[in-house]
């Protein structure tokens, strides 16, 4: 929304949402004079998004309207409105066990019912419009395929001796291995722990990670002890902001993000834009995220992982071309402009 609000400002953007908290992040959107902010007029807010907005809609003389994660209002095709529907991941069709009955119940009416509905599906990859297709038999001329641009401040470098007095907060060493994302079964951190183990002693360079979790946290925790590796593993869950994670980032020897699944992988392309070399599964949509410079594993294979992680640390040469590519793929295919003008495009074509 942001960068629409940046590249086209011609337009107006009426944003509609149950509450507005107002942040650093949001102050643009309150700001700015091109975006309008709606808040529902009663009680039942989720009545409100899901089926009565419709009406409101239709007040504001809104032309198209953009559900931004995986839902539009119930009977929107029966108006004058038109809509598409941004579909990020099928996570809880690909993965049932990790979502509960109810949940994977609910997600899949909504599903479904935007894919069938909507005039225009945006999906944020190829992988996932496959998913969408495979899950919900749905036209693929239907669904266009839309990459996500990142925080405008990955596109920037920050020089080192800033870097430095970040990594001294969070007592991080000159030298390490990062991974970054929630800690659940789906993101594989077990198998960056079984790895080290195939690691000669002198690559056994401390293992960043930033993220959080629950019950999985706990049994890779458990990992840690059993293998013997705690000695080389900081974890990191009171990040401030993006800036200290961006400074981590561009410090780190390489992001490791050997995923099961992901709809897009966003913290590939955070990696890349900080010239940080990725080791990530070769599967879901993370080739597309993370492109011919980045090393691809079998997230299966903690021996396989070991060693990507060997050659990244021993082959100064192809650590320093893994870098230059991954920077170039990155800034081409992820542009905040170029991503936006398909955005634009997609909403035009719409109408």
């Amino acid at each position: 929304m942001r960068n629409l609000g940046k590249f086209f400002p011609e337009n107006e953007y009426h944003l509609y949402t149950t509450k507005i908290n107002k942040t650093p992040e949001t102050l643009e959107f309150i700001e700015n004079s091109c975006f309008y902010n709606h808040l529902p007029k009663t009680f039942f807010k989720s009545y409100w998004r899901s089926y009565s907005i419709v009406s409101q809609l239709k007040k504001d003389n809104i032309q198209l309207y953009h559900g931004l994660s995986h839902e539009i209002p119930v009977n929107i095709d029966k108006s004058s409105i038109k809509s598409i529907v941004t579909i990020h991941d099928l996570i809880f069709k690909v993965y049932p066990e990790t979502y509960s009955a109810i949940d994977r119940k609910i997600y899949d009416l909504k599903f479904r019912y935007s894919c069938q509905h909507a005039d225009k599906i945006i999906a944020i990859s190829e992988n996932t419009k496959q998913d969408i297709i495979k899950y919900y038999n749905t036209d693929p001329d239907k669904i266009e395929v839309i990459y996500q641009s990142c925080n405008p401040l990955y596109y920037q470098q920050k020089n080192q001796e800033e870097n430095d007095i970040i990594l001294q907060q969070y007592n991080i060493p000159k030298e390490y291995l990062l991974y970054v994302g929630s800690i659940e079964p789906r993101k594989n951190l077990k198998t960056i722990i079984e790895a080290f183990q195939f690691l000669p002693e002198d690559l056994k360079v401390p293992l960043v990670i930033i993220g959080r979790g629950g019950a999985y946290k706990l049994e890779v925790e458990k990992l840690i002890r059993k293998t013997g590796v705690g000695s080389f593993v900081l974890w990191i869950e009171n990040l401030k902001n993006n800036e200290h994670l961006q400074s981590i980032y561009q410090s780190s020897l390489a992001l490791i993000y050997p995923s099961f699944y992901e709809g897009f992988g966003l913290p590939v392309v955070e990696a890349l834009l900080c010239k940080t070399p990725v080791i990530a599964s070769g599967t879901s949509a993370l080739q597309e995220a993370g492109g011919l410079g980045s090393l691809y594993i079998d997230p299966n294979s903690p021996e396989q992982l070991s060693n990507g992680i060997i050659k990244v640390l021993t082959d100064s040469a192809y650590r320093q071309k893994m870098k230059e590519d991954g920077y170039f793929y990155a800034h081409k295919k992820f542009s905040s402009e170029s991503v936006t003008k398909k955005i634009i495009d997609c909403y035009k074509n719409t109408l």
